[in-house]
């Protein structure tokens, strides 16, 4: 089936035969699919009162090894935001009550952030509708192809690093 992709393709083709553009037909369907997937992720997250950033910092705090909570620091880390905006998002969804934060126990010049039950319910519902969604995109794909599709976009990510 042809795609949007497909018709700027055969443009280019026409215009600029000389042109390899196999990389566009790759690059620009996940540029695309991206889209579409960010979007459905923020409709995921809004169902659970959630932003997109938001959900980024309660599941890493949710990952994080039996619930120990994280540093801010670390937290900068998981999600590439500066201290000053992580700052922020903590503020807020301490406000919100979905996190706390407490003195470090080992380190004093430090705090840990934890979430509380209000946030693991929220982010674990935030994530079930988001496989769900996600789910459904990838349900078009067979085992195998879903399987070595994962190895490609593994092996492009790689490569952009």
């Amino acid at each position: 089936m042809d795609d949007e992709v497909d018709g700027i393709v055969a443009a280019w083709t026409s215009v600029r035969p000389d042109l390899e553009l196999a990389p566009m037909q790759v690059l620009s369907r996940i540029r695309r699919l991206a889209q579409v997937l960010d979007d459905r992720r923020e409709q995921a997250f809004a169902e659970h009162g959630l932003a997109a950033h938001e959900f980024d910092v309660l599941a890493a705090l949710r990952r994080s090894a039996a619930g120990a909570g994280l540093t801010p620091g670390r937290l900068i880390e998981a999600t590439h935001v500066t201290s000053g905006t992580m700052t922020n998002r903590l503020d807020r969804l301490e406000v919100r009550k979905l996190i706390t934060r407490r003195p470090h126990p080992t380190d004093g010049r430090q705090s840990l952030v934890k979430l509380t039950a209000a946030g693991r319910k929220r982010v674990d519902g935030a994530l079930e509708s988001l496989l769900r969604f996600e789910s459904e995109v990838v349900a078009a794909l067979g085992p195998r192809e879903l399987a070595g599709t994962i190895r490609s976009l593994r092996t492009l990510l790689r490569q952009g690093m």
